[in-house]
């Protein structure tokens, strides 16, 4: 079954047969504390607060540090898609920098009500990071009032991080995490390529998970309508589209591969001589210097600080209706209710479940319940995936099946 034949596909709100185990808000804060500039020691900078849709539920804010020396503009995002951690927590992080020159703009959670939600679109089930048309105006409010303030600070480079549960090779369907994504010129590519081998080389110790980088998808190619797309192409912006793992890497890695990348993409613009400025996370530097012919096991690599063990991580589960077993024997056009409600958290609380629908690494639909609809003839896999308040993930997955 191709993924076009599943011709109906939409997120229920009706209950079943099982309990619902908790699937709720998982809000992280990326406000700035107020401070006074003699307790930061940073006289010299300009800190700022610009609210975008204020007073509506999709309120959010910009920070805006100004250096006192001329210099770029310098755009971070995070939180385009709420159940990305590690991008808004990133951006969180971003928001306390102190910058040499020009001035830093960044909005850690541009879509809060899919951040508090802990879910990729949030209420509407529409994707944010859908609605920036090239050469035409933000499709949704929320969109609109994020290009205001692009285009209202002319950005020299725009940075956008988010997370996937696939890997990078060459073909975004699979995933894209551990990119670097960025637009056309030569200062775009090379930067990329810099930041990515600099992340690798310092922050990486397992081979796999070295970055890559990639051009931006065409004009008139898919996927189309990405904010970075059209800060590249309507602003002349230098601009990057971050993708780390977020499957069995801890969030406290992923967070510390956001924020080298970032700063060396933002070097030039906002930075004078030394790129990491104080910055950069902190290398561990008993695996630095680790020696390759290390004896060690897989299991004795991971030490405490890496994030929770499997044996925490939440458990996913998917009950068809009607009940069936791993494949499920449909005729076409036959409609089916996915229930991801028995899913379960070992520890703590499930804050997100989210469905791929064709096994294609790319996680489009979110909540507990999902209806679809058989197409002609095929086979297809849908996957769950649920994630817990601590970052961690499980999936399972059944088959669709009209051969």
């Amino acid at each position: 079954m191709q993924r076009e034949t599943l011709s109906r596909r939409s997120v229920l709100a009706i209950a079943t047969g099982c309990a619902v185990t908790g699937v709720g808000a998982g809000t992280v804060s990326g406000e700035l504390e107020e401070m006074t500039s003699a307790e930061t020691g940073e006289e010299d900078l300009s800190r700022d607060s610009v609210p975008i849709l204020e007073g509506t539920v999709h309120e959010t804010t910009a920070h805006v540090i100004d250096a006192p020396v001329d210099g770029g503009t310098a755009v971070v995002i995070g939180g385009i898609h709420g159940n990305e951690v590690a991008g808004y927590e990133a951006a969180g992080e971003i928001v306390d920098w102190r910058i040499d020159a020009g001035t830093l703009v960044v909005i850690p959670e541009a879509h809060a009500v899919a951040v508090e939600q802990g879910t990729r679109s949030g209420d509407d089930w529409s994707d944010l990071n859908r609605q920036f048309p090239e050469g035409a105006d933000p499709e949704s409010d929320l969109a609109q009032g994020i290009w205001d303030v692009l285009r209202e600070y002319d950005p020299d480079v725009v940075v956008d991080l988010h997370e996937s549960t696939g890997l990078y090779a060459g073909d975004p369907v699979d995933g894209v995490g551990q990119a670097i994504f960025h637009s056309s010129g030569p200062t775009a590519v090379e930067t990329a390529t810099a930041a990515a081998d600099f992340a690798t080389e310092q922050y990486v110790d397992d081979s796999t998970l070295a970055f890559e980088t990639g051009p931006f998808s065409g004009p008139n190619t898919e996927p189309s309508g990405l904010l970075v797309h059209k800060a590249a192409r309507d602003l002349d912006a230098d601009a990057y589209l971050v993708e780390t793992l977020s499957t069995d890497v801890a969030l406290e890695t992923r967070v510390k591969w956001h924020l080298a990348i970032t700063e060396r993409l933002v070097a030039d613009t906002v930075f004078e001589d030394d790129p990491d400025n104080g910055h950069a996370p902190d290398v561990d530097e008993e695996t630095a210097d680790q020696d390759d012919d290390s004896e060690s096991s897989p299991a004795d690599d991971t030490d405490d600080d890496n994030g929770p063990d499997d044996a925490d991580a939440p458990i996913a589960e998917i009950r068809p209706e009607p009940e069936t077993g791993s494949e499920l024997a449909l005729e076409a056009g036959q409609s089916v209710t996915l229930d991801g409600t028995c899913s379960s958290a070992q520890t703590g609380t499930l804050v997100s479940a989210e469905w791929d629908i064709g096994a294609t690494g790319s996680f489009d639909e979110t909540g507990e319940l999902l209806e679809v609809t058989a197409g002609d003839n095929g086979r297809d896999s849908i996957v769950l995936r649920v994630t817990d308040d601590a970052g961690r993930t499980a999936t399972e997955s059944i088959t669709l099946s009209t051969d």
